[in-house]
């Protein structure tokens, strides 16, 4: 599988199969994000893998009710551990650099057939007290990796001409 073809196949995944992940490929997963680029390379972030059934169950609840989330055999929390810095342009760090890391996730997770959804809606005191996380510390995205139940659909994307402008916005 080329990057194009991972990049046009990956979908969100909300229905998943009863089964089993193997260590290779979790582990290949995660070393994704180990891969990915952080500001000033800093790599401020952890990922925690839940396989526990009542903490995936948990963390559906902490996720308006999302109970697809319960149902992928794992869910993976990305954290980061410097949610303060604000690069020169204005962006915490933070946001941009788990995002990466969480893509490339998704992609490699593509590539080995697992499915994956970017979860951002779910409460943040929530997901930190089912998980003992840090205040300090602020969970980026939930992701549910699992094989999904059904292929993906055609998805619906806007022409590059409305969303790319030459030499200034327009």
């Amino acid at each position: 599988m080329t990057v194009r073809e991972a990049i046009r196949g990956r979908c969100s995944v909300r229905s998943y199969l009863d089964k089993p992940i193997k260590d290779e490929k979790l582990t290949l997963v995660l070393d994704a994000a180990r891969l990915a680029p952080s500001a000033r390379n800093n790599q401020n972030w952890k990922f925690i893998v839940i396989r526990n059934k009542k903490t995936r169950e948990q963390l559906a609840d902490a996720a308006a009710n999302q109970r697809f989330i319960a149902e992928a055999p794992v869910v993976i929390a990305a954290v980061s551990t410097d949610p303060f810095y604000i690069m020169r342009c204005g962006v915490p760090a933070y946001a941009v650099d788990v995002a990466i890391a969480v893509d490339h996730m998704t992609l490699q997770a593509e590539e080995l057939g697992l499915g994956t959804c970017w979860i951002g809606a779910f409460y943040q005191e929530k997901v930190k007290e089912i998980l003992k996380i840090p205040d300090r510390y602020k969970v980026v995205a939930l992701l549910p990796l699992g094989y999904p139940t059904h292929p993906c659909g055609e998805k619906h994307r806007k022409t590059l001409e409305e969303i790319v402008s030459h030499e200034k916005f327009s």
